[in-house]
């Protein structure tokens, strides 16, 4: 078991990756800061009852409270029957590269399809540790993210005529 001073190595070495985690999911440093703060809070409450290696744990406090806070957030958008005019000049998608364009359709899948991704190819887990972080079975895992790539390959943006605009 870890004690209490532990919490603070734990926050100095594992804080840079968990924070691309959160930064991964969120897509926004802002979030992402307070997505861990959150987590690391949580985390510091329940230190001595966790046994091993404390990085799945606040993982996945990092990936349950992403969700609930899309779930509780008002985006503050509201539905409008007047759409502004847009030059040519602000195309969002003029001079976007390859990594630009998959940042993006990344962010328009589903926030638990997103999670899987991150987590395999961002984060290198395995389908079993994913599993654990999301409190789910394997074969979700594997369906999540078969629907994710599916959803990805569809994406007209990221297929070469998308790409060229």
């Amino acid at each position: 078991m870890i004690t209490p001073e532990g919490f603070d190595d734990f926050v100095v070495t594992r804080s840079p990756r968990l924070l691309r985690t959160a930064f991964l999911l969120t897509r926004d440093w802002a979030s992402a800061e307070d997505l861990l703060q959150t987590a690391l809070a949580r985390a510091w409450e329940a230190w001595r009852r966790i046994d091993g290696d404390p990085e799945p744990y606040v993982r996945r406090i990092i990936v349950n409270a992403y969700a609930s806070s899309w779930r509780r957030r008002w985006r503050g958008e509201l539905p409008t029957a007047d759409l502004p005019e847009m030059s040519v000049e602000a195309d969002p998608h003029a001079g976007l590269d390859n990594r630009d364009s998959l940042w993006r359709a990344l962010g328009r899948l589903p926030r638990r399809q997103r999670a899987v991704l991150v987590l395999r190819y961002f984060e290198d887990l395995s389908e079993i540790e994913i599993a654990e972080v999301l409190g789910c079975s394997v074969g979700t895992v594997k369906s999540q993210a078969s629907r994710a790539v599916a959803k990805l390959r569809l994406d007209e943006t990221l297929t070469p005529e998308g790409m060229l605009g």
